[in-house]
C-alpha cells in the first residue's frame, strides 16, 4: 500500500484539499505512484469525490490521499458513481481526528475477479419474494425462478442473496443467504450498523445501501 510521507502530512494538515494535492511536493509523490500522465486526472477525481460528500471534508488531507492511493494501486476509479470503492470517514478517537479509510465495493471485487482471467462467469444478486424455488445447504445450489419484469422485481421485497461463479477450468460454486442471515452478519461485524439501528440513524453503508453491502459480503464469502 502506498503511504503519504509523514513530514508532508504534518505540514499540509490544515491546508485545503485542493491546495494540498496541488502542492509541488505532494504532486511529485502522487506522480511517482500514479505516473505523470495520470496524476492530474487522479487529483481531479479525488477532489470530485470529496466535494459530493460533506463528511469526507472533515477528514485529514493525508488520510484522503492514502486511501485514494490504495484504490489506485488496485487500478480502481474513486468515482462514487461507479461504486468500485469508497472513501469512508472514520473518527480516530486516539488521534482526535477524522480520517478517510478505503472500503472496496462489490463492483470493485467483481472487477478484480474478472481481471484475474480465472472466471468464466461470476454473478451476485438480491433474491426477491417468490423467486427462490429451493436451496440446498449441502451443495450450495439454488433453483431460482426469476421475476422477468424489471419494475415488478424492483418493487418486490428482498428475501435473500445469491452468488455464483464458474472458473475457466470448469469448477463452479454458488451460495445463498437469507436476508435474516445477512442482517445477523451485519449486526455482528459492524458496530456502526448496530449503532444506526439503536439510534435510528443512517451513517453506515449498511444503513444507506443494505443490498450493495450484502452483495459485497456474498462475493467475499463465496
Amino acid at each position: 500500500m502506498a503511504t503519504v510521507n509523514n513530514s508532508l502530512a504534518k505540514k499540509q494538515q490544515n491546508v485545503g484539499l485542493t491546495a494540498y494535492l496541488t502542492n509541488d511536493a505532494v504532486k511529485d509523490q502522487i506522480n511517482k505512484v500514479v505516473g505523470g500522465k495520470d496524476g492530474q486526472k487522479f487529483i481531479a477525481s479525488i477532489i470530485s469525490a470529496v466535494q459530493v460528500n460533506p463528511a469526507l471534508q472533515e477528514c485529514s488531507n493525508s488520510s484522503i490521499l492514502s486511501a485514494a492511493l490504495l484504490g489506485e494501486s488496485l487500478k480502481l476509479s474513486p468515482s462514487p458513481q461507479l461504486g468500485y470503492y469508497y472513501l469512508v470517514p472514520f473518527k480516530n478517537t486516539k488521534k482526535g481526528v477524522t480520517e478517510a479509510t478505503f472500503q472496496i465495493g462489490w463492483k470493485g471485487l467483481y472487477q478484480l475477479a474478472v481481471r484475474s482471467g480465472q472466471y468464466q462467469t461470476i454473478e451476485v444478486t438480491p433474491i426477491k419474494e417468490g423467486e427462490l424455488v429451493r436451496y440446498s445447504r449441502l451443495t450450495g445450489e439454488a433453483v431460482i425462478k426469476e421475476i422477468e419484469n424489471d419494475e415488478e422485481w424492483e418493487k418486490a421485497p428482498t428475501i435473500g442473496y445469491y452468488a455464483y461463479f464458474k472458473l475457466i477450468n470448469g469448477f463452479e460454486k454458488s451460495m445463498y443467504w437469507s436476508k435474516a442471515k445477512m442482517e445477523a452478519h451485519a449486526k455482528r461485524y459492524s458496530q456502526g450498523y448496530r449503532q444506526d439501528l439503536n439510534k435510528g440513524t443512517q451513517y453506515t453503508f449498511w444503513s444507506k445501501n443494505f443490498d450493495e453491502m450484502a452483495c459485497k459480503t456474498m462475493l467475499r464469502q463465496l
